[in-house]
């Protein structure tokens, strides 16, 4: 996995004041500055795959209404944050980028994964600058099982329980069942022993960073508010 300076640009380059987060503005600005971005895909009513990040739009564009539950037409006339700027489809990113930077796609987990996936990688067929991550652990292990050549890793929160998260979610036995190429480990859990010891053995992938010191060198880091 090569990526230049190890950073990625979390939800492209954004300041979320004239350049929203996940919007097309904002991975111009990354693949300007040659830098890898990552994005969250989600599908709509009539299965667009586009690039937004929460399940409702109550925050970007001030309406309750889910992305699942809405046509791209509709959710085409939204603006974010009271921009110009609409939700971008990956289709429309992936022609912007043309393959110049690496791309980080997160898949958010739901119940029609397998579709999403399989829309997912269709999309992809001309692609080959990315990679894919989710922390549905089955998301990761039904990519790695059906499509042999992706690089597909497993987010790792600290937002799960602590019983949760310290005996089955990160585990050693899940992490060798599902087989991910990569982690992506939330930045305060790096400190522990288990996830330090992954970084003998498979790229690691931080978020969210924004102060890019104090982290082991061979991490790859997340990284937010890139643009200022």
């Amino acid at each position: 996995m090569i990526i230049k300076n190890n950073i990625i640009a979390h939800r492209g380059m954004f300041n979320n004041k004239d350049i929203p987060e996940n919007s097309k503005k904002a991975f111009e600005e990354a693949i300007k500055n040659d830098i890898a971005f990552e994005c969250d895909i989600q599908l709509t009513k009539d299965n667009i795959l586009v690039i937004f990040h929460d399940d409702t739009l109550k925050r970007m564009a001030g309406i309750s209404k889910k992305i699942s539950a809405i046509t791209y037409k509709e959710l085409s006339k939204y603006k974010l944050l009271n921009t110009r700027y609409t939700i971008p489809t990956l289709k429309e990113i992936l022609k912007l980028n043309n393959d110049k930077v690496l791309i980080d796609i997160e898949i958010k987990p739901c119940k029609n994964y397998k579709k999403v996936c399989n829309i997912l990688i269709n999309e992809l067929k001309d692609y080959n600058n990315y990679i894919i991550k989710s922390f549905h652990p089955f998301i990761v292990h039904y990519l790695k099982k059906n499509y042999k050549n992706i690089k597909v890793g497993y987010l790792i929160s600290k937002k799960y329980p602590k019983k949760i998260q310290n005996i089955f979610l990160p585990s050693r036995l899940l992490i060798w069942y599902i087989h991910p190429d990569f982690l992506a480990i939330n930045k305060k859990l790096i400190n522990r022993k288990k996830y330090k010891n992954y970084l003998k053995k498979i790229p690691i992938l931080l978020w969210t960073v924004e102060d890019k010191k104090n982290y082991p060198n061979n991490c790859i880091l997340i990284c937010n508010n890139l643009k200022k």
